[in-house]
């Protein structure tokens, strides 16, 4: 009863004239950030910090709150329509909802977007008001051990993102986790595979390697119909078609579920968020298929799972920063610091000492989801028009803007040239069959592993037992045998495949 009442003073607080706008202008320009090809919502944010020197505590966060949020919506419609994903954790929407729309179906395609993202959300809130104490705790438990058996049981799984052969999926995953050593090591500050490349010592940037992989080696696949006049046709715009086919909401409903549990668990881990959520996600999701197959085809599931992973790890990453003071990501941190810049120190004893702020926000993610759905559905009819602009157009604009995107992140010339290195690599792995969603997966899971190996390490005195002790940390690891034994297996079947295929030709 008291949450209840708590709650409803939170609506109280976020329907108040000045909170509501800002509100509306936080999750507007989410949403076009969102969309835009690399338009990065920590750029955004990092830009609109000094407004909130003006505001309220309260109208600083919800508005801030809403680009984060908001952005999550408006990047899978990119990803979708364009196969450009608008922000990182989008990526996985690429590999079956751009087959959808390539083959009528954008309209199904973004209603399981739309859907999807709400649910994760909602459900996502009410894991916030619920269960934010006993999240808590679980969290504590969680040291370097359980984060990184957590992390290796993620790349293992990112295996499975690539079609057919597993070995390539490895094989890619490493190739990641290489990229994602370059530059300084934060441990020792020793240069790793920068060959005295003074932009390499950062390191690679996440959104200039997303973009080259799935962004630009999609442009120069299809460069050839530069002017073959439109891209394929995708029917009529009708109110039928921006709603789900005959069997989508059903064949959905245990992937939305799984999903937005995935992402809610993750979110509430300082150092995972949306990005990891939506790849462990599509990969449970493909590993519970009956018929694996149909994923990086136009698998309604391939959508509705890691787009709910994606916001409701969005809604509960928000437990770990307001609550232990802990940012989960780099946008988190951004928040931390809007909260410290008004005097707010986050901890336990947030909740008492600004519960207007508090439960203010909790509410104002409704009100801004809902703002969402409202915004985007009357608006995915345009969205679905742009798959008939002429070749000649649409590619040279999303070129422009991915290259505007990523030199506004770092203002740096070199970081385009990157991308566009990583266009050319992603292009020859389209050609040779490898898919690019793994090594993506290995790029940013990589540096967390290897640093929590060594945390874990100098923990139990260089005693690797310490993964086995740590009971969460064992399952985890237990976990990770069970895949490593069901690649070994498919491995092995499909040899078996191709021998017996190439005896009976004989």
């Amino acid at each position: 009863m008291e949450i209840l009442s708590n709650l409803m003073h939170g609506f109280s607080v976020a329907f108040q004239l000045d909170n509501l706008m800002w509100a509306v202008f936080g999750v507007f320009m989410g949403n076009l950030i969102g969309v835009l090809p690399g338009m990065g919502v920590l750029a955004a944010i990092s830009i609109l910090l000094p407004l909130t020197y003006a505001m309220t505590p309260t109208a600083a966060l919800i508005m801030l709150a809403g680009i984060y949020y908001g952005s999550q919506y408006g990047g899978g419609i990119t990803s979708i329509m364009l196969n450009l994903p608008g922000t990182a954790s989008h990526a996985v929407a690429c590999l079956d909802g751009n087959p959808m729309a390539r083959n009528g179906k954008a309209g199904s395609a973004l209603f399981m977007l739309m859907l999807s993202s709400f649910f994760g959300a909602t459900i996502g809130i009410l894991a916030m008001i619920l269960f934010s104490p006993a999240l808590v705790d679980i969290a504590f438990k969680f040291g370097p051990a359980e984060y990184f058996s957590m992390m290796m049981l993620g790349l293992l799984a990112g295996a499975t993102l690539a079609k057919g052969s597993a070995i390539k999926g490895v094989a890619m995953v490493v190739m990641g986790l290489i990229f994602g050593v370059v530059g300084t090591d934060v441990n020792s500050g020793v240069s790793r595979f920068d060959f005295n490349i003074p932009e390499l010592q950062d390191g690679l940037q996440i959104v200039a390697l997303a973009m080259g992989l799935f962004g630009i080696a999609d442009f120069l696949k299809n460069i050839n119909r530069i002017n073959s006049g439109h891209t394929k046709a995708i029917g009529k715009v009708s109110t039928r078609s921006l709603r789900p086919e005959k069997g989508d909401i059903k064949q959905s409903k245990g992937a939305l579920v799984r999903g937005t549990a995935i992402g809610a668990a993750f979110g509430i881990l300082p150092g995972t968020g949306p990005t990891i959520a939506s790849f462990i996600a599509y990969a449970t999701e493909k590993k519970v298929a009956k018929n694996p197959e149909r994923f990086g085809r136009g698998a309604i599931e391939g959508i509705a799972s890691p787009e709910a992973a994606t916001s409701a790890s969005t809604q509960t990453s928000f437990i770990p920063t307001l609550s232990l003071g802990i940012p989960g990501d780099p946008v988190m941190a951004l928040m931390l610091g809007a909260l410290i810049i008004h005097g707010i120190q986050p901890g336990p004893q947030m909740v008492v000492e600004h519960a207007d702020m508090f439960w203010g926000l909790i509410a104002s993610f409704w009100v801004g989801n809902i703002l969402l759905l409202v915004l985007n559905l009357p608006l995915i009819g345009m969205w679905v028009r742009l798959l008939s602009v002429p070749f000649k157009y649409l590619y040279p604009a999303a070129l422009f803007f991915v290259c505007v995107g990523v030199y506004s992140t770092n203002n740096n010339l070199f970081d385009v040239n990157i991308v566009l290195l990583f266009g050319v690599l992603g292009y020859f792995f389209m050609r040779l069959r490898f898919e690019a969603a793994p090594l993506l997966l290995g790029f940013v899971l990589g540096p967390m592993v290897e640093e929590n190996f060594r945390r874990a390490l100098l923990l139990s005195r260089g005693d690797p037992m310490i993964f086995l002790e740590r009971p969460i940390s064992m399952v985890f690891i237990i976990a990770c045998i069970l895949l490593m034994l069901g690649l070994s297996y498919s491995f092995w079947r499909s040899n078996s495949q191709k021998k017996l295929g190439a005896l009976a030709k004989a």
